[in-house]
């Protein structure tokens, strides 16, 4: 979904993506193995985490060494890439689920199924986080660590100033709040709007929300028919009405906002609404510019038929298919998707849980996670559906897309060519997986 781009690289070296590559991941005289583990979504406070857990693997398992390597988040999964590809350098790797389709169907990753069939882990995972560990075929090429879902942020100060004494709960509510916000003279705004990276990812959820009824859970990005959702009469509408809102009430340098440009315009106070993912809550109550009673979130917008789509979004740990040594680098994989450690990486960055006790633990049932309850208790009204995240031309459909969206905000495409364009990509996509 987004990624930071104001992030270390700790220790990694050109010459880590070569075939010699010392003694990194290779085993030492008395026995002890070093594994390299190559994280993707790196931010600062993140990699200081991931070291203390490390640090915590290591004491139980004395003859593991393991070596953290932390490429910037922005050239991190082509860094990944082409170490995978050279087949060395990597042991334990970040694997998300628009890398995983890509990186699986070119054998660069373990799996993971055989060593895990007996992990005394299974029983503890959530209902969705044992269903994202496996793929359509049955193989395990990642665990998951954690769940992005979108909930919307608002800026309860500035809406109250608005007159507005709760937040909008369909996106033509939010229209009509945001433009309301909107006062250019003060350079204040009323939504983040994203047009930058990763801009599809807004589109299809107002997408999602307008066809809801008719949704496949299974896939969406199609209808209960086999259509495209993008082929729907509902998406026409729900297009205008998100385009609408760019028009009146987003900041103009908004068609090129990725995350860390929409995440600072909600913080500083020039935007009063934010779509995000829940690692956003760790952010903002880490920084100077709000206040935690300044700001909180509500559920993801409803369509006109009062529903919302989820577009449960996931990341986790897995083993490269080249690694030297992959059953301790999957030992490392249980480890970190376990108990405590599990608990604590996904609070510490706020993501939905992937553990059934984390999930009831009352950290995540209060202030800004209340949303997130409210959608679980509801799921009548906020669906649930697993976008096509593993097909293995997903990063050359989200690039395609952002590029798309951006030449409708600058007036180079239309609306209508979008989403035709959109229907003919994916049902001709689908065709050729059939045939």
């Amino acid at each position: 979904m987004k990624r930071r781009n104001t992030v270390v690289a700790l220790g990694l070296a050109l010459g880590l993506t070569a075939t010699g590559c010392s003694a990194m991941g290779g085993g030492a005289g008395d026995g002890t193995v070093t594994l390299n583990m190559v994280e993707s979504l790196t931010n600062p406070a993140r990699t200081e985490l991931l070291q203390q857990l490390i640090g915590d693997f290591e004491k139980q398992n004395p003859k593991i060494k393991v070596n953290l390597v932390s490429p910037p988040t922005a050239q991190a999964d082509q860094k990944i890439q082409q170490m995978l590809q050279s087949g060395s350098g990597v042991d334990t790797v970040e694997v998300r689920d628009i890398t995983v389709g890509p990186w699986s169907n070119n054998k660069w990753l373990h799996d993971m199924g055989p060593d895990l069939k007996d992990w005394s882990g299974w029983p503890q995972l959530t209902e969705n986080a044992a269903a994202a560990a496996k793929d359509k075929e049955g193989r395990t090429y990642f665990v998951p660590y954690g769940f992005y879902g979108l909930s919307l942020f608002y800026r309860k100060d500035l809406i109250a100033e608005a007159g507005y004494d709760k937040p909008p709960g369909t996106w033509d509510e939010l229209l009509q709040q945001a433009s309301a916000v909107q006062d250019k003279a003060k350079r204040r705004y009323g939504y983040a709007f994203r047009g930058g990276p990763n801009a599809v990812s807004n589109v299809t959820a107002v997408i999602e929300a307008y066809v809801a009824d008719r949704i496949d859970p299974a896939d969406g990005y199609r209808l209960t028919d086999g259509s495209t959702i993008f082929s729907a009469p509902e998406a026409a509408e729900a297009l205008k009405t998100y385009i609408e809102i760019f028009k009146k009430a987003a900041p103009p340098s908004s068609v090129a906002w990725g995350y860390p440009e929409m995440v600072e315009g909600f913080s500083n106070g020039s935007t009063a609404f934010l779509l995000q993912d829940p690692e956003v809550i760790a952010t903002l109550r880490k920084s100077k510019a709000i206040t935690e009673e300044q700001w909180t979130t509500a559920p993801l917008l409803a369509g006109p038929g009062g529903k919302a789509v989820q577009p449960l979004a996931t990341a986790g740990w897995g083993v490269a298919k080249g690694s030297k040594h992959k059953a301790e680098a999957v030992k490392l994989v249980e480890f970190l998707s376990e108990g405590e450690a599990s608990t604590t990486f996904a609070q510490e960055n706020s993501l939905v849980p992937i553990l059934k006790e984390a999930a009831e633990d009352s950290f995540y049932k209060t202030g800004p996670w209340a949303s997130y309850v409210t959608m679980n208790e509801n799921p009548d009204r906020y669906l649930t559906a697993t976008q096509p995240r593993d097909v293995p031309w997903f990063t050359e459909w989200t690039q395609k897309a952002d590029a798309d969206v951006q030449r409708v905000l600058l007036g180079k495409m239309t609306q209508e060519q979008l989403l035709a364009d959109w229907d003919a990509y994916w049902t001709a996509k689908r065709k050729s997986e059939k045939s």
